[in-house]
């Protein structure tokens, strides 16, 4: 255990090195809270998402590579700010008229448009329990309903109000004119419409802990700010949180970069010390435009699930999470077998490489054997040139090629066809576009046809690689070129597999007649 701490502590992978700035913060002394908080935040306006998954994946990362560094105690706290009002109605809802009478309730106390909870927040927070849960993800839960009402941020509140000059100096200065007349980082929830009401506060008293604003009725009110009479404004809250529950570390978006700023000098008004925290850079669709919820581009997380398993998104995720990345269907089988590839390697490497190994990260240590014997993108190529609707299809094939193989012994293997059947059907069928050999690639065809049909040795990938090798050195340069004039002759694509490998995967006398009908110009 020693030398895995030792290593840890210089390794270069990003979780170890946040993890090291959480731990920078007890040198001298472990917490008096007797634990470290990572914490992530979620907005129940709306369904869990992508995005959801990556914060708390990537927090998770972080978590694990400080408990491999230190013995201090962690948790991981997953916080509904369910108190928010609500609004406008989001666009993905049924019910849209019953939501609009709702508007500016708490969304606790908004109706569920679904039907099934007390409430909407209560809704989709169970659907953000249900959807944690189905990754494994070891959490607390936290509404900001039952923080505020339970008083668990009361003493931090009358801080608030008592250093509330100081919040308004540091909020004042980022508002539009019209904004700052009415700006109070109170927001009230009104006793007589139970709206959240965006009003100014008229007369504060920090003795009686309460503040005085004008109902929109015009009548003057006197409220606590304790035991959920009151909610914190956006930026103002995510401090008081902070400062109230000791969070230690926290990731967001790049969008919120300003945001953290403000609310790391507010939560310092209030006596505490902000946590760590990380930018990560926000995805892009397929045409480079940053990913949006209500325009519904990019790849959500259920389509990624339905082409691929949710390791695979776990490593998309890690990777460079200080780098924008496009996040559409095609990066999915570059992420399948990039996270198959570190796998394999994981068993061979020293403890520095597996500290650095994306794999160990995603599996937090204990990581699993790989038995994918065909790479997903060859499954792609198989299923392209097989015409294959069905993973059986594919089995076909790949018992022939790994005879050891089966369902039941390489269940990673079986889903990969599963999803490579549907990745398929869905994106490459339809974009299949063949050409005509030039004289030159017939020509380097015609021999790669006439080797193979006097292959009489196992159908070895590296041995069949080299017979592809030699048909093309000469002929080509840069001899990608013949390798790319083979996907898109022979398989209707502009990239593909080793081709050694599929061919030893497809078979031999199969490829003998695939490059038959191509030169016949019964694919083009």
């Amino acid at each position: 255990m020693s030398e895995i701490r030792d290593a840890a502590m210089s390794s270069k992978a990003w979780p170890f090195e946040e993890a090291r700035r959480v731990l920078k913060r007890y040198e001298k002394a472990p917490p008096e809270k007797g634990y470290v908080l990572f914490q992530t935040g979620y907005g129940p306006s709306g369904l869990p998402h992508i995005g959801t998954f990556g914060e708390v994946a990537r927090t998770t990362m972080v978590r694990r590579a400080f408990e491999t560094m230190s013995d201090i105690p962690t948790k991981l706290l997953c916080f509904s700010d369910d108190m928010d009002g609500l609004r406008k109605v989001p666009g993905n809802v049924p019910n849209q008229e019953q939501m609009k009478e709702d508007l500016n309730l708490p969304l606790t106390k908004v109706r569920d448009p679904f039907g099934t909870h007390e409430g909407f927040a209560q809704h989709n927070n169970a659907r953000l329990r249900a959807f944690l849960d189905s990754f494994g993800f070891e959490y607390e839960f936290a509404s900001a309903t039952d923080y505020y009402t339970s008083g668990r941020f009361d003493e931090m509140l009358l801080v608030a109000l008592a250093r509330f000059d100081k919040i308004m100096e540091i909020m004042l200065p980022t508002l539009g004119d019209e904004r700052k007349q009415t700006y109070s980082p109170f927001l009230p929830v009104s006793p007589k419409t139970g709206h959240v009401l965006q009003v100014p506060t008229l007369e504060r008293n920090v003795e009686k802990g309460t503040i005085v604003y004008e109902e929109p009725d015009g009548e003057r009110v006197e409220l606590p700010v304790t035991g959920g009479n009151v909610k914190m404004q956006w930026k103002p809250d995510w401090a008081l949180r902070w400062a109230a529950l000791g969070v230690d570390y926290e990731m967001s978006g790049k969008d919120l970069i300003d945001s953290v700023k403000q609310s790391t000098r507010i939560c310092r008004a209030l006596g505490k010390e902000p946590p760590e925290s990380l930018s990560y850079e926000l995805f892009n669709d397929e045409q480079g435009q940053k990913i949006s919820k209500s325009k519904g581009n990019g790849l959500s997380m259920e389509e990624w699930l339905r082409y691929a398993a949710p390791e695979s998104l776990s490593y998309f995720m890690y990777q460079k999470p200080k780098t924008a990345k496009r996040l559409y269907f095609d990066v999915i089988p570059k992420a399948v077998d990039e996270y198959h590839q570190q796998l394999r390697a994981y068993p061979d490497q020293d403890l520095t490489a597996q500290l650095n190994n994306p794999v160990y990260h995603i599996h937090g240590g204990a990581v699993p054997e790989s038995r994918m014997v065909v790479p997903f993108s060859m499954l792609l190529n198989l299923a392209s040139v097989a015409g294959a609707e069905t993973k059986d299809t594919l089995w076909g094939f790949m018992r022939r090629y790994a005879p050891e193989a089966s369902p039941e012994t390489h269940p990673d293997l079986d889903a990969a066809a599963e999803f490579a059947v549907r990745y398929y059907n869905d994106f490459v069928k339809p974009e299949k576009t063949y050409r005509a050999p030039t004289e030159l690639e017939r020509e380097a065809l015609e021999e790669l046809r006439e080797g193979l049909k006097a292959w009489d040795g196992p159908a070895d990938p590296e041995a069949l690689q080299g017979l592809v090798f030699a048909c093309g050195r000469e002929r080509f340069e840069p001899l990608r070129d013949w390798f790319k004039a083979l996907y898109e002759v022979l398989l209707g694509a502009s990239q593909g597999p080793r081709f050694g490998g599929f061919i030893a995967l497809y078979g031999v006398d199969e490829t003998v007649a695939l490059i038959d009908d191509a030169l016949a110009g019964k694919l083009a």
